[in-house]
């Protein structure tokens, strides 16, 4: 197993809930390691948000999200990232490919879910899932690539929304016995639901999300951990705070003064401008 993601399996196995951020691009991954967070996602709708300005609809390619992985991974390598490889962008094969190439990335874990690949348009975005079997393979698939790269597996089931939560547990008691690293119940309609996934996780970390808007249950910040998360996903929070500030100050842009927004010294301490310097002098043409 490759060091990062040992590191990560070791994080994960303490009782303890870890806040993750959502990230897309080289500045968030710097500020995720500046607050010290241990653990990243890059997030599939983070950076379908801010490359495309679209929705997370199966509208990114497996290139766009190895760019964001190795952006984020270069930036803050420090940071234990899972990356977002959504269905695997295809069968079996696909998976297999799509996983050993964001190991290869960087990445310390990566995400595979049950959904239909490619979407079902006239669904109004509805989440569309292959059936058991199909999930279970997939699940194996990404699995043995996962254990040849060296990199944990999270298998995600969005089942809950068109087969019921009895399904979609039956799907993460599948994924657990496929070798499953993590486990996701995706959007848990009640607190039983979450508590249920947690159980059908038979001992190995589940994943929570906490999204402003959301019509899922989410229980309170002080209870996730209490329901036996160990991993608490904020997908949305970096990409709508960079969309405000930046309608902020577009908006401000003819102001008299101009509003202040942020200051010159924490720019440069974001862009890292010292530490360039220190390498600009110590790369520079020496004097004969």
């Amino acid at each position: 197993m490759q060091a990062h993601a040992a590191a990560l399996k070791t994080l994960l196995e303490t009782p303890k809930l870890h806040h993750v951020a959502g990230c897309a691009d080289g500045m968030g991954a710097r500020l995720v390691a500046e607050a010290g967070l241990e653990i990243g996602f890059i997030s599939g709708a983070t950076v379908a948000a801010l490359r495309l300005a679209r929705p997370d609809m199966d509208l990114l390619s497996l290139p766009e999200m190895l760019d964001a992985i190795d952006m984020c991974t270069n930036a803050a390598p420090k940071v234990l990232w899972i990356a977002d490889g959504d269905t695997g962008f295809g069968n079996e094969i696909n998976v297999q490919r799509t996983v050993a190439a964001c190991a290869k990335a960087g990445a310390a874990a990566v995400l595979i879910e049950d959904k239909v690949y490619p979407k079902t348009l006239g669904h109004k975005g509805g989440k569309l899932v292959v059936d058991r079997d199909a999930a279970r393979q997939r699940c194996r698939a990404a699995a043995e690539a996962c254990q040849k790269a060296g990199v944990l597996l999270l298998a995600r089931t969005d089942a809950i929304h068109s087969l019921g939560r009895d399904e979609a547990l039956a799907r993460i008691e599948d994924f657990v016995a496929e070798g499953a690293d993590i486990l996701f119940l995706d959007s848990p309609k009640t607190a039983e639901d979450a508590r249920a996934s947690v159980q059908a996780a038979a001992g190995k970390p589940s994943v929570a999300v906490t999204i402003a808007g959301a019509k899922h249950y989410m229980p309170p910040i002080s209870e996730v951990e209490a329901l036996g998360y160990r991993i608490n996903i904020h997908p949305a929070d970096l990409v709508s705070a960079s969309v405000y500030a930046m309608r902020q100050a577009l908006a401000g842009l003819t102001g008299s003064p101009k509003p202040q927004i942020g200051q010159p010294a924490e720019y440069d301490i974001a862009i890292r401008r010292a530490e360039y310097l220190e390498d600009d002098a110590r790369w520079a043409p020496r004097k004969p």
